[in-house]
């Protein structure tokens, strides 16, 4: 039986991350751009090719399977990983590099001389010495995060549908779009999915089980100035630009920022600027562990609005706040029993699971929200959202184990 999964999660990530599959929270479309299926055809192809049973694209661009079940009686276990990179960085045009058998000393980057990863910025890596570590080459992320999910995941169907013999219940696969812009979740998911729990492998350091996530709301503020002439603006415009500078400037600047916080600590953050004079829209993401705490923050938000507002009366500033995923701490507390398998999966392997509470969010947010109990688990992933971005190889194959556990221990009586 083959358990070494090394050359095949290194495989499968190297061709994975060099398919470009960003996410656009512009677009307003499902999913939010069309390069995403690129790679939901290859793996529609590739699970297909393995044997897996009830293999689809969903309308909204989830791509489903199912590995039929070995044994009788068992629930129905969901397994889960986002095929969209992040927005806030360049991501086109990824070209993974393995560096085998690493020293434990400096990484650097073939299209980026002046870069450098080393144990000093990410500590992890101090612990990888003689893994193999996967980056990008220096101008864009990798996408790790969260193609190291879909490997594992591809990784471990293919190993159960190559030997029956292993014992499991019915396993439904789902790899979804979106989730970097908070849309992973479509509302037909759920049923779709048609499992008892799940997991979403969309974690970080060995041990990780995730069960607490920030809640979250977006924000977008909108201000209308008085647009006309500079030459003969005396008394007449009114700045869009002035004012946005103003709003951010009024908000906390030393606490409450993602810069100034952790553990704990929620924040509100300003990501987006954009427009001119006569109109300009802010975007902001509100984050707290607590909905008491998410909701001061947009009670913040409003206020420092209508203080500019009122500086101004001749601007029109309207500030719309929606919300996107709240902490799966609030249902998953009602019945640990998927957390529980976790921790006694890690144990299995000998690895001392690590619960600490998920400074962002992941699709296993929404889904329990909405009624499928949905931790999330390591994959390796480290630095994301950036080019320092990197996993180590070995990490995943751990990862891996860890999913065929679970299907493993689902199915026990």
């Amino acid at each position: 039986m083959r358990t070494d999964f090394d050359r095949e999660l290194e495989e499968r990530l190297v061709r994975y991350a060099a398919i470009d599959t960003q996410s656009d929270e512009e677009t307003g479309t499902k999913p939010s751009t069309a390069i995403q299926l690129d790679l939901q055809r290859l793996l529609l192809a590739e699970l297909t090719e393995i044997g897996a049973s009830d293999v689809r694209i969903t309308d909204y661009g989830a791509v489903l399977a199912t590995i039929p079940a070995t044994v009788e009686g068992a629930p129905t276990i969901g397994f889960l990983a986002h095929v969209d990179t992040a927005p806030q960085f360049n991501a086109t045009g990824v070209k993974p590099v393995v560096h085998r058998n690493y020293n434990g000393g400096a990484i650097s980057f073939a299209n980026a001389p002046a870069l450098t990863l080393w144990p000093e910025v990410s500590p992890h890596l101090g612990e990888k010495t003689g893994h193999n570590i996967i980056t990008a080459s220096g101008t864009t992320l990798l996408g790790a995060d969260d193609k190291a999910g879909v490997a594992v995941i591809m990784s471990a169907a293919r190993h159960l549908l190559a030997n029956p013999g292993i014992a499991h219940g019915r396993i439904r696969i789902a790899f979804t779009p979106d989730e970097e812009i908070g849309h992973g979740v479509d509302e037909r998911l759920p049923a779709d999915l048609g499992a008892d729990f799940a997991y979403t492998f969309d974690g970080a350091a060995v041990g990780e089980v995730e069960y607490e996530s920030f809640s979250a709301d977006g924000a977008t503020v909108t201000i209308k100035g008085v647009s006309i002439h500079p030459g003969t603006a005396k008394d007449k415009l009114v700045n869009a630009l002035h004012l946005g500078a103003k709003i951010i400037q009024t908000l906390p600047q030393v606490t409450m920022t993602p810069e100034t916080t952790e553990g704990r600590d929620g924040f509100l953050h300003v990501y987006e600027m954009k427009g001119t004079s006569a109109e300009v829209v802010l975007k902001f993401i509100l984050r707290d562990f607590e909905r008491d705490g998410l909701e001061a923050k947009g009670d913040l938000l409003r206020q420092v609005c209508a203080t500019v507002q009122a500086t101004e009366p001749r601007a029109e500033i309207s500030c719309e706040i929606r919300p996107q995923y709240r902490n799966m701490r609030y249902w998953l507390e009602k019945d640990m029993g998927p957390v529980d398998l976790a921790h006694a999966a890690c144990r299995d392997l000998g690895i001392e699971p690590v619960s600490v509470p998920i400074r962002g969010g992941t699709d296993g947010s929404r889904l329990t929200e909405m009624g499928v109990p949905c931790p999330n688990l390591f994959t390796g992933m480290q630095e994301i959202h950036g080019p320092l971005e990197w996993i180590s190889v070995q990490d995943m194959a751990v990862a891996t184990r860890l999913c065929l556990k679970l299907a493993e221990r689902a199915a026990r009586p």
